[in-house]
């Protein structure tokens, strides 16, 4: 019994917290996130200024919050790894996987909704701020995460070898920036009116390529054997 009241009191938790989400979201996008207070998003989900703050520590946070439930992704994937998958490959698998499901977590979601929060965020510099703080909460987590295997000498952070503390922040580094990019190009193309699954197979080719360089590393990018950098033939 207990135990069931306890689900039902934190289901009913879950469902304000989505609907004072979704009031904010439907209220900054009609009239721009700084003309909303939080008085007006109260009322209008028909709670107190006071609930609001319980579920949301600041206004920032209304946007946000999901994007915050995220931020501890990366190192958990590279913890709960399976047995001598590497860092690159787990991230790799667990970033595919969420393209195929349109999780919002990578930006391939062309929900409204969503698509909305996409808007205020790239059009409100105090949300810019937070989602860029958002980013580097979750690249010094991993950083930590990968500095603990080296400490612990596991071999299998990538290439067969132990890391540095330094070599973990480097990598941690160059995985958000690669997993930014990606972000970046697929909001870009949504916002630009095409739909998720037009953009899936092309995301996809991203993907691979971007991790295969985070695998590989830079070796010959750009010289005489990369494609991309061949010379245009003579006419």
């Amino acid at each position: 019994m207990v135990a069931q009241e306890l689900s039902l009191r934190e289901r009913k938790k879950q469902q304000t917290r989505s609907r004072l989400w979704r009031t904010a979201i439907e209220l900054f996008g009609e009239r721009g996130f700084d003309q909303v207070s939080v008085a007006e998003i109260a009322a209008a989900a028909e709670v107190s200024k006071m609930t609001v703050f319980n579920y949301f520590a600041t206004k920032e946070d209304l946007v946000l919050g999901p994007m915050q439930e995220h931020v501890g992704d990366l190192a958990r994937i590279v913890r709960e790894r399976g047995p001598g998958e590497s860092v690159v490959e787990a991230l790799r698998r667990q970033y595919l996987d969420r393209l195929a499901a349109r999780d919002p977590s990578v930006g391939l979601n062309d929900d409204p909704t969503v698509l909305r929060v996409q808007r205020l965020v790239q059009s409100t510099p105090a949300l810019l701020k937070g989602a860029y703080d958002f980013l580097v909460r979750s690249q010094d987590l991993l950083a930590r995460e990968l500095a603990t295997m080296a400490a612990q000498n596991r071999p299998d952070a990538g290439g067969g070898t132990a890391v540095s503390e330094f070599t973990a922040r480097a990598a941690a580094a160059q995985i958000a920036a690669v997993r930014n990019t990606l972000f970046v190009e697929i909001i870009g193309r949504l916002l630009a009116g095409e739909s998720a699954d037009e953009i899936y197979p092309d995301t996809v080719r991203l993907v691979e390529q971007s991790f295969d360089l985070l695998e590989h590393g830079l070796r010959g990018f750009g010289g005489p054997s990369d494609p991309a950098s061949a010379a245009p033939a003579a006419g």
